[in-house]
């Protein structure tokens, strides 16, 4: 159930926007085969923000379900893989953040 969602500065050039909205299959085919999930199980989102200029361009948010085989070092080799994956694609600096959500309270309806 990966949820993500990428917050990309306005400001960065087109291609960049271009170059992310082409990476987002290959993205979804990472976090499928890095995470064992199903294509229809991903959501996506990218979000055109205005933000400083001190701050990463491109800021990617993962949220996931807990599973036993997801460790925290299983989690951080993602998470570089996938800034890697985004940043060649914009181009530009990516900070990328992976949470696990409490299953007991998460609800979603599709």
């Amino acid at each position: 159930m990966p949820n993500m969602k990428i917050y990309v500065d306005r400001s960065l050039p087109e291609q960049s926007h271009l170059n992310i909205e082409a990476a987002l299959v290959p993205l979804r085919k990472l976090l499928c085969e890095r995470l064992d999930v199903n294509i229809n199980a991903c959501q996506f989102a990218v979000i055109p923000v205005y933000a400083m200029a001190d701050l990463p361009a491109v800021n990617l948010e993962l949220f996931l379900l807990p599973k036993a085989e997801r460790t925290r070092q299983k989690l951080m080799d993602l998470a570089t893989e996938i800034q890697q994956l985004v940043g060649d694609a914009a181009i530009t600096q990516v900070a990328v953040r992976i949470s696990q959500l409490d299953p007991a309270t998460f609800i979603a309806l599709k």
